[in-house]
């Protein structure tokens, strides 16, 4: 039996926040969209269909909690959301896994996808503790 494991694309460019019900939540490192990445704890996932029906629920409830999160991250920043971003791609990191990103119409990539939008922006030292404590608040980590 192999044991779930986070694919090395996300531990670079994101910090774990905690684990919820199914998934383990991450932080995006970059400072131009409040952005979570939520990875289903199910070894071998790649697709949505690969989750058992009742996954599937607790799923679509963890994205709206991490919605709830990037808009108290965008708050907390001085950016309230306008939108929210979901998706689940796979094109690149294939495991499974949904980027739910606060959206403005003033934002950096803004109408257009944040994917492939440049090189990502750290968050300053304050700023990054306070998106993280913003998220773990909304997200009861």
């Amino acid at each position: 039996m192999t044991m779930f494991e986070i694919d090395p694309a996300f531990t670079a460019t994101s910090q774990g926040l905690g684990d919820l019900a199914l998934s383990h939540v991450r932080l995006q490192g970059d400072a131009r969209f409040p952005w979570i990445v939520l990875i289903p704890r199910i070894e071998g996932a790649r697709e949505l269909e690969d989750l058992a029906a009742g996954e599937r629920d607790v799923l679509m409830d963890e994205i709206l909690q991490a919605g709830a999160a990037v808009r108290a991250i965008g708050e907390a920043l001085g950016r309230p959301a306008s939108k929210l971003n979901v998706g689940q791609l796979g094109n690149v990191t294939p495991q499974l896994h949904v980027h739910v990103i606060a959206r403005r119409s003033d934002d950096a990539a803004w109408p257009a996808p944040v994917w492939g939008f440049g090189p990502a922006e750290a968050y300053a030292p304050k700023a990054w503790e306070a998106a993280q404590a913003a998220a773990r608040v909304a997200l009861g980590l």
